[in-house]
C-alpha cells in the first residue's frame, strides 16, 4: 500500500480523532495542554469553526475538522497559484541541503507530494526521489510512488502539508518510521495570534488548513521526540536526530538557489534513464 496521510482518511471515523473538548477549551494535539478558544471563522463559507490556542506550546488548532472530506474534493485548492513556482524553488534548496548534508546516492521521499512535480524535478537533477500522496493524482512522477513501511529514506521532504494534518503528532511519527530527517515548509504562526483579517494562512475559504505552529510549538515537538530543530525563522524547518550548525542551516536556506547552480553539476540526471526504465516496465 502507498504511504498515506492518516489525517484526511481518518475524518470519516469520528472515533479516530479523540481530542477532549469542552465549552471554550480543547486538549492540545501536540502536548496535551489546555487550549483556549480564540475566535470563530466561517469555513467553506458555511461552517462556524472554532480555533483554539495551547497555553503551553502555542499551537493553534481548529475544532475536530469534520469538513475535510468536503474541503478535499479538489485536493489542490483554487487559490494555490504558487504550486509550480514553489516546486522550482524547493528543488534548488533541497539540492543544496542534500549535497551539503546528506548522502547524495541515498533514497528520498516527498511526503504529500501532490502532482509529483517536485519529485520529477529532483529526479531530473539526479536524486533517487519518490513521493507519497493518497489524495492528489501523481501526474509528473508516475512510477515513483513510495511504497511500503519497511523502506528507509535518507531524508523526507514535506512542503505545505503540516497545516493540513488533523493529527500532527501521528503524521510526524509516521514520517519518523521512514526517516530520522524531515525537512518541511509551513508558515510560522505569529504570537500574539493574528486576527482572521491579518493572516492569509488561515485559509478558511478552502478549509484545508487546520493546524498552525509557532516556533515554540516546533521546539516542543522536537523535545517530545528527542529531535533537533532548525529553522530560517519564518517558513522553512528541519527536524532531525543529527546536529548541525544553526547558522549553517540558515546559510543553505538563504543561498541554496545560488549553491544549486554549482552543486547540480555533481549530479547525473535520471531523466533519460527513468524514461527507458518506465518503458521497459510497461512492456514487461
Amino acid at each position: 500500500m502507498p504511504l498515506a496521510f492518516t489525517s484526511v482518511r481518518s475524518v470519516q471515523n469520528e472515533n479516530t480523532l479523540d481530542f477532549e473538548m469542552t465549552s471554550g477549551h480543547m486538549k492540545c494535539k501536540i502536548c496535551n495542554g489546555e487550549s483556549v478558544e480564540q475566535f470563530t471563522a466561517k469555513v467553506l463559507g458555511k461552517y462556524d469553526v472554532r480555533y483554539y490556542l495551547c497555553s503551553r506550546c502555542s499551537f493553534l488548532q481548529t475544532e475536530d475538522p469534520y469538513w475535510l472530506n468536503e474541503a478535499y474534493r479538489n485536493p489542490i485548492n483554487l487559490t494555490d497559484t504558487d504550486v509550480v513556482n514553489r516546486s522550482l524553488f524547493f528543488s534548488k534548496i533541497v539540492t543544496a541541503l542534500i549535497c551539503l548534508h546528506f548522502e547524495k546516492s541515498g533514497r528520498f521521499l516527498d511526503y504529500g507530494g501532490g502532482y509529483g512535480l517536485f519529485t520529477r524535478l529532483m529526479r531530473d537533477v539526479g536524486f533517487d526521489y519518490y513521493l507519497s500522496d493518497p489524495i492528489t493524482e501523481n501526474l509528473f512522477a508516475r512510477g515513483f510512488d513510495g511504497t511500503g513501511h519497511g523502506k528507509k529514506f535518507e531524508l523526507i521532504t514535506s512542503f505545505e502539508t503540516l497545516e493540513h494534518f488533523a493529527d500532527p503528532m501521528k503524521e510526524i511519527a509516521t514520517m519518523l518510521e521512514l526517516s530520522s530527517n524531515i525537512f518541511f515548509s509551513t508558515e510560522t504562526l505569529p504570537i500574539p495570534v493574528p486576527s482572521l483579517a491579518d493572516w492569509y494562512f488561515y485559509g478558511p475559504t478552502h478549509g484545508q488548513h487546520v493546524s498552525f505552529y509557532s516556533r515554540r510549538t516546533f521546539n516542543t515537538i522536537a523535545g517530545l521526540l528527542h529531535l533537533n530543530y532548525y529553522t530560517n525563522g519564518t517558513d522553512l524547518h528541519f527536524l532531525t536526530k543529527t546536529r548541525m550548525s544553526p547558522a549553517g542551516f540558515r546559510f543553505i536556506m538563504r543561498y541554496g538557489k545560488l549553491l544549486y547552480l554549482i552543486l547540480k553539476k555533481q549530479m547525473k540526471t535520471r531523466t533519460a534513464t527513468d524514461s527507458v526504465m518506465l518503458s521497459n516496465n510497461s512492456e514487461s
